[in-house]
C-alpha cells in the first residue's frame, strides 16, 4: 500500500490574509483597521499581549494569598459580650462540615479554593503554549480550556456574595451582627484580576501554532 497522502493545508484566518474582530467575531481583510459591523478597532494577534496576561494573573495570585490568610467574615453576638468569631475561607468550610451543611461546604470549597487555583494553572499553561506548534486537536483542546476559564470566572465570587448577603440580613443591633472581613476585599480583587487576565488573552494565538499541513499517521 502506498503511504497516505498529505491532507489539505490547515488554513487559518491569518494565512488567508484575514483578521478577526475580537468584539463581534466578524473577519475582514488585513488591510482594514476598523470593524464595520461593531466599530471596534481591528488588531492582529500579538504575543506581547501575554505581558498583560501575566501581569494580571500575578496580581490575582498576590491578592489570593491574604484572601486565604485573613478572616473572610466577622461575627459579633450581644455587642461582644458572648465574644467575636472570625473565620477564614477554609475555616468557614470546616464549620459548615461540622454543622452538617455538606452541600454548601462543597460549593464554597470548590468555588473559593478549587476554581481559583485551577484558573491560575489553566491561564499559566495557556500563556506558555500560546503560539507554539500544535495539532488541530491540541488547538481545539486549548480553546475549550480557555472557554471554560472564561465561563466559570464569574462564579468564583460565591464567597463574597454569601458574606454580602449575610452582612445585609444579619444586623440585629445589640443581639448579633455580621461584617465582612479583610479577606473579602482581597478575594474580590483576586477574582477580578484573574478575569482581566483571561480577557487579556488573545485566543487567536492558539491557532498561530498550527502546521501548514496536518499529515495522517499510520
Amino acid at each position: 500500500m502506498s503511504a497516505p497522502a498529505a491532507s489539505a493545508p490547515v488554513m487559518t484566518a491569518h494565512r488567508a490574509g484575514l483578521i478577526g474582530c475580537r468584539s463581534c467575531g466578524r473577519v475582514w481583510p488585513q488591510s482594514e483597521t476598523v470593524c464595520a459591523r461593531c466599530g471596534a478597532r481591528l488588531t492582529p494577534p500579538d504575543r506581547r499581549c501575554l505581558q498583560a496576561v501575566w501581569a494580571w494573573m500575578i496580581a490575582g495570585i498576590v491578592m489570593y494569598i491574604p484572601a486565604n490568610l485573613f478572616p473572610m467574615m466577622s461575627t459579633r453576638t450581644f455587642a461582644g459580650l458572648q465574644g467575636n468569631s472570625e473565620a477564614t475561607i477554609f475555616e468557614g468550610v470546616m464549620q459548615l462540615i461540622h454543622y452538617g451543611n455538606y452541600d454548601i461546604a462543597a460549593i464554597v470549597f470548590v468555588a473559593s479554593i478549587v476554581v481559583p487555583v485551577a484558573k491560575f494553572i489553566a491561564i499559566s499553561w495557556l500563556a506558555l503554549v500560546a503560539g507554539r506548534p500544535a495539532t488541530v486537536e491540541q488547538a481545539h483542546t486549548r480553546l475549550k480550556i480557555f472557554e471554560v476559564v472564561e465561563f466559570i470566572g464569574r462564579w468564583s465570587m460565591i464567597d463574597v456574595f454569601v458574606v454580602a448577603i449575610l452582612s445585609a440580613l444579619v444586623q440585629l443591633g445589640f443581639v448579633a451582627s455580621i461584617h465582612p472581613g479583610p479577606a473579602a476585599v482581597s478575594f474580590a480583587l483576586s477574582v477580578a484580576f484573574t478575569m482581566l487576565s483571561a480577557q487579556s488573552f488573545d485566543p487567536r494565538l492558539i491557532w498561530r501554532g498550527l502546521p501548514l499541513r496536518s499529515r495522517d499517521t499510520d
